[in-house]
């Protein structure tokens, strides 16, 4: 939970100035602006950080005080904020713990000389980038815009597809330290409200002391997970479209700031393997990719351990498909050629990731060959392995969800190791505990993959 000062405004100015100047480090840090003026013939202090305020707007601001004459000077911060302040957000604060927080979060604040109360004025414009498609998860005939690392934004994003009164953005904060702001986004008249009221709960009892990694840490603070099921609870999205069409379905969506998507609660194992182009096409192409991807999914899965079952028992291979059987020499076991180049194609993609744009490309091509071509020559690796390797290691790209694609990752491995070691028992045994993984796994809804309630 959120540690709140508790000391309120009080009536001498010069206490109250003493106290903020005590408690933030206005000598120390240089962006945290402390600017004296005279308004109406009594004095005023300013707080702000200096990069989060709208400098045009604060010297408007400022030249209409210096206009206010001490006749015109109202009595109370009340009147003050209705009569004499020329913006559209502004707020009469009495609690230092908001006042606080309002300042580091980037409004602006000053005292009056007579008020018992602090005005507030959010001026605030944070450095953001534009909201270009997200490079993950792309649209061949939707929109080309995607959520950014400002929360405001983001609400605005999806305010601007659903013009509803329904459309309920409440926003919380989390972290003693971070103080980070979370937005809860439903539609009330559509939204499972036993749901909604468990999410709200625990976000307001939460006791960490920052969200240093954002959404995930929020996920993790959220619903500690069982370590030895790596299936993902939650389902993110990076795109405006998709979270507003969840809503619209009586979802819940969750916003973290400095957080570049979007949190779907509930979820499920379809959820997961859906993408924007099923809704972008006819109904028959939509369906038709909504199969195509789950058959894929689930071929990454068993591919290569259903092979290497059929490598140690030929004999129950058909005729029809003899064809597939390892003809060169093996020199080194079929279950550490698939683990060999199951950790060679993670490193490869860990090497692209950090690669420069400019250099991936030709990169790519000299790995490739080298992996394809001379590991092959060698004897390290069968030609007929290498190929199934390769159909694994792209199809797992025709899904969006990079959590849930090492996900299916670590249940091939199990299936491969359980296989090599006890050939046909092994698998199915494998099979069997992939199952539970998934009927077990249950999520913040009480509900698991297969969308079955749990109690």
């Amino acid at each position: 939970m959120i540690r709140k000062i508790k000391k309120e405004v009080g009536c001498s100015f010069k206490e109250n100035i003493q106290y903020m100047d005590q408690t933030l480090p206005v000598e120390k840090s240089f962006d945290i602006i402390r600017r004296e003026m005279e308004i109406g013939g009594k004095e005023s202090v300013f707080y702000y950080i200096d990069g989060f305020i709208k400098d045009e707007a604060m010297l408007k601001i400022m030249d209409s005080f210096l206009s206010i004459t001490a006749e015109d000077l109202p009595q109370d911060a009340e009147t003050f904020s209705k009569q004499k302040i020329p913006y559209v957000e502004v707020d009469v604060l009495k609690c230092f713990d908001d006042i606080l927080r309002n300042v580091l979060s980037g409004t602006a604040v000053f005292f009056v000389e007579g008020y018992d109360a602090a005005l507030c004025m959010d001026c605030r414009s944070y450095p953001a980038r534009g909201v270009d498609e997200p490079d993950k998860d792309k649209s061949l005939r939707g929109s080309r815009d995607g959520f950014v690392e400002t929360i405001v934004f983001n609400t605005a994003l999806m305010r601007r597809r659903i013009r509803d009164p329904h459309l309920i953005m409440e926003m919380t904060e989390a972290g003693q330290s971070s103080r980070t702001d979370i937005a809860v986004c439903y539609m009330s008249d559509r939204v499972d409200e036993e749901l909604l009221n468990n999410i709200k709960s625990r976000i307001e009892k939460l006791e960490v002391d920052d969200l240093r990694m954002n959404q995930q840490s929020l996920a993790e603070a959220l619903f500690k997970r069982k370590w030895f099921n790596p299936f993902p609870k939650f389902k993110f999205t990076e795109r405006p479209d998709t979270a507003a069409a969840c809503l619209l379905e009586g979802k819940v969506v969750i916003l973290v700031d400095n957080s570049p998507s979007a949190m779907i609660l509930p979820t499920s194992i379809l959820d997961m393997i859906e993408e924007a182009n099923d809704y972008y096409f006819p109904t028959l192409t939509g369906m038709y990719l909504k199969i195509s991807r789950t058959l894929i999914t689930i071929a990454t899965v068993f591919f290569t351990p259903l092979y290497l079952l059929y490598m140690q028992n030929p004999q129950w291979l058909p005729g029809v498909f003899s064809f597939v059987m390892v003809r060169d020499q093996i020199n080194l076991p079929l279950i550490w050629q698939f683990l060999l180049l199951e950790l060679s194609i993670d490193g490869l993609r860990l090497a692209a990731m950090n690669t420069p744009t400019m250099l991936s490309t030709p990169l790519s091509v000299i790995a490739g060959i080298v992996m394809g071509e001379f590991s092959v020559e060698s004897g390290w690796f069968n030609s007929e392995v290498m190929l199934y390797m390769a159909f694994v290691a792209v199809a797992n790209y025709t899904q969006p969800n990079f959590e849930l694609g090492y996900a299916l990752k670590f249940m091939r491995l199990m299936l491969l190791v359980l296989t090599a070691v006890f050939n046909l028992y092994g698998f199915v045994a494998g099979c069997i505990l992939v199952l539970c993984f998934l009927v077990f796994n249950k999520t913040l809804s009480g509900r698991n993959y297969l969308n079955v309630k749990i109690n």
